[in-house]
């Protein structure tokens, strides 16, 4: 029983293995399940005992290597101190180095970003805006803490601030992923979010006379 339930395991991993080959090559949309089949080098009956459909084997790929956003939400930050700024800050340019050396994060981030989300992959979306939300309540929660403490700029609100951090790593990962590579991601990455983190921080003098 226990052999049975091993070989069970390793010929999921091994579909799920094929997908991700399979869907970044060709694309979810325009693949098959006999494709991944071949790939796998099993049957389609063999997919199917283990994935109702190619959504919920799509489903299945996202879970498998967590992506950056989820590390991130799993990690834990000493926000005891005064710079809370500082500890995401650091998250946020930890996960985009990641990014950067991870190659399969960087295949499914990019299946990802190339999928058609219409009918029976709208279920995938679902749980990526479920993600979003998940890690935009974290950005929102420093944020809070920041403005209570006093060390985030009148210039900003948590919701503001969360949006702009949002978007700023958002595109820069997307162009990265989907346009050549053309940059370093983590070096200008982090130079990026210095420079903002920088005005989300308030000016040294403010804080002295505060």
């Amino acid at each position: 029983m226990r052999r049975t339930k091993a070989e069970a395991e390793e010929t999921r991993s091994r579909i799920i293995a094929a997908a991700e080959r399979v869907f970044y090559e060709k694309g979810v949309s325009t693949s098959s399940l006999e494709e991944v089949a071949r790939a796998a080098g099993v049957t389609r009956g063999a997919i199917y005992w283990h994935f109702a459909s190619k959504s919920d084997l799509f489903l299945a790929l996202s879970d498998a290597v967590p992506m950056p956003q989820e590390d991130m939400v799993r990690e834990d930050c000493d926000c005891s101190g005064r710079d809370v700024l500082g500890g995401l800050e650091e998250i946020v340019g930890t996960w985009i180095g990641l990014m950067a050396k991870d190659e399969q994060r960087q295949r499914v981030l990019t299946i990802l970003l190339r999928c058609d989300y219409s009918g029976e992959l709208a279920p995938v979306l679902e749980k990526q805006r479920e993600i979003t939300e998940d890690h935009d309540a974290l950005f929102a929660g420093f944020f809070r803490r920041a403005e209570t403490q006093g060390t985030l700029s009148a210039s900003w609100t948590p919701e503001s601030a969360t949006r702009t951090l949002h978007w700023m790593v958002q595109g820069l990962v997307t162009d990265w992923l989907l346009f050549g590579r053309h940059f370093d991601l983590e070096t200008e990455g982090r130079a990026a979010l210095a420079r903002l983190f920088d005005s989300f921080r308030k000016p040294a003098a403010a804080l002295v006379g505060s």
